[in-house]
């Protein structure tokens, strides 16, 4: 049975950069094995959203639990060693180490054998390009390697912000299925931000739609594909599904 208890939890956040807000009044909480998706147009606040989380915004009201604890203040290497795994945009990675010593770096208490295999059993695309350069991969390589660096971190909660980004049709819909798989066997809660739509609304089980900073919806995706076509049209600028 799914646990109830969430592993991270957004209560009513305002966050943003310097001072200035960029996203407010976000509430919503993500327990183990859901998958959420962060909608809204561009400029509508779901990158910091997710930045909030791991530190990386500036957390500026409300408060931000994981596993039930307080993190607003916790430094960023923490906020990883506690459970959380972040992936970027622009491909998280070391450009002139190799695959294996890109995993390597991230790999948790040093345990490097465990980091590899559990790389390499989630892409094995990586177990035949481990010795290339992070340059002399492909984009869709590139971004399973940023995607394993974060796994073998052993994270409760995956982040992940926008990681089809510049990625051909293909290749989107092969990572997709790679990562939907990996979360479902490794348990894991997610939060996908992605431009594509209906990837978002493929993947996820739950929805914040965001507009100008503000959650105008929050809840199950099959509510909002059914109930709220004006949101859909409105806040993400699609006028069907």
């Amino acid at each position: 049975m799914m646990s109830t208890t969430p592993y991270l939890e957004y209560r009513d956040i305002t966050a943003g950069y310097n001072g200035t807000e960029v996203v407010s009044q976000v509430s919503f909480a993500v327990c183990k094995g859901q998958r959420w998706g962060v909608l809204g147009r561009n400029g509508a606040g779901k990158s910091t959203t997710l930045a909030a989380a791991v530190g990386l915004s500036q957390l500026q009201a409300g408060e931000i639990l994981l596993n039930g604890r307080d993190i607003g203040s916790t430094p960023i290497f923490q906020r990883s060693r506690s459970g959380l795994g972040f992936v970027p945009q622009g491909r998280d990675i070391f450009p002139s180490l190799s695959v294996e010593e890109n995993i390597l770096v991230a790999a948790k208490n040093g345990n490097a054998s465990e980091a590899l295999d559990m790389a390499y059993t989630m892409f094995p695309r990586l177990k035949e390009r481990r010795n290339n350069g992070g340059t002399q991969l492909s984009g869709g390589e590139q971004q399973m390697l940023s995607i394993a660096r974060a796994i073998v971190t052993k994270p409760q909660v995956l982040l992940l912000d926008e990681p089809l980004e510049g990625l051909a049709p293909k290749v989107r819909q092969e990572l997709m299925a790679s990562i939907t798989d990996m979360i479902d066997e490794l348990g894991l809660a997610c939060v996908l931000v992605e431009q594509y739509v209906d990837v978002i609304l493929d993947f996820s089980q739950h929805v914040l739609v965001l507009e100008s900073g503000r959650p105008v919806y929050t809840g199950p995706t099959e509510d909002l594909r059914r109930d709220h076509q004006d949101i859909i049209e409105n806040a993400i600028g699609l006028r069907k599904l």
